[in-house]
């Protein structure tokens, strides 16, 4: 095995690969032995929202790929407003690389649209499609912070993203530091044409034909699904349905935590996805 010169997001470059009439804007670094993790952000999240307290641990044995979708962070094109498209541009952005064959974090539709190239998967604070009360950012105790003037930067993310009490809230302190030691070669922000756009594709996500999560029994990849039990954004129901549904899922719930459960128990998260991937069971327990 050998190691990239960079093992670290905090300075990692940002590297920009041109596919068709786009060029996206990501960020690989770890051991390449073989197949790397695909990381997919969340809601106006950039190549800079991800906590490095995930991303280099998990760096320490695979290679790390981060990516930002069209429209985002440095990535030209227009946000896409359905998460089939965003999908597409993930997957073009995967033939680029070269026909990667790749773990993935974060990525139902993909895995129903091409499933040879994917392994396994982790699924954190997410939904299946049909799901509900996905990303109502209007509610009282998510707006109340949204729209504070006074959290700046990083700081509303740490009052929606962790559960409102003294210790969730000190993981979300730190989360934001940890974010914060990227000085340079950084991302503009999301504005509000990426936030609209990606609104978007939540409500059309919660809109189902057919059988409700019948989608769901095509995915046979071993599925790794996380979330916090405090989850305001998406909420754990979600989660349940998820590892209901998929044929080969198994769900690791975090107490004390929000949507950003990964990063309060970035300890516990890297060790057991760490486990998971390093497994050959075609089977999801580890």
């Amino acid at each position: 095995m050998t190691a990239t010169a960079i093992a670290s997001n905090i300075t990692a470059p940002t590297q920009f690969l041109k596919v068709k009439n786009e060029t996206y804007a990501y960020r690989r670094f770890g051991v390449r032995n073989g197949r790397p993790l695909l990381c997919l952000q969340h809601f106006t999240g950039t190549l800079d929202n991800w906590d490095p307290a995930v991303t280099d641990p998990l760096a320490v044995e695979r290679e790390v790929i981060l990516f930002d979708n069209a429209g985002v962070g440095r990535s030209t094109g227009s946000v896409p407003s359905t998460i089939a498209a965003m999908a597409m541009h993930a997957l073009a952005f995967l033939d680029g690389l070269g026909g990667t064959t790749c773990d993935v974090m974060i990525a139902q539709q993909m895995a129903q649209d091409r499933p040879s190239i994917f392994r396994r998967m982790i699924l954190v604070g997410t939904a299946p499609r049909g799901g509900e009360d996905i990303m109502h950012l209007e509610k009282p105790r998510l707006a109340k912070y949204i729209q504070d003037p006074g959290l700046q930067g990083y700081a509303p993310l740490a009052k929606i993203f962790f559960a409102l009490t003294e210790s969730s809230q000190a993981a979300g302190e730190a989360f934001v530091e940890r974010l914060m030691q990227r000085k340079q070669d950084l991302d503009p922000a999301s504005g509000p044409n990426v936030a609209a756009a990606q609104m978007a594709s939540f409500r059309d996500w919660e809109q189902f034909t057919g059988a409700h999560f019948a989608e769901l029994k095509n995915i046979r990849q071993p599925t790794l699904v996380v979330n916090g039990v405090s989850d305001e954004m998406i909420p754990v129901s979600n989660s349940y349905w998820l590892s209901e549904n998929l044929p080969n899922a198994v769900l690791l719930t975090y107490p004390d935590s929000g949507h950003g459960s990964l990063f309060q128990w970035h300890e516990s998260f890297t060790r057991q996805v760490t486990a998971f991937l390093a497994s050959d069971s075609p089977f999801a327990p580890y």
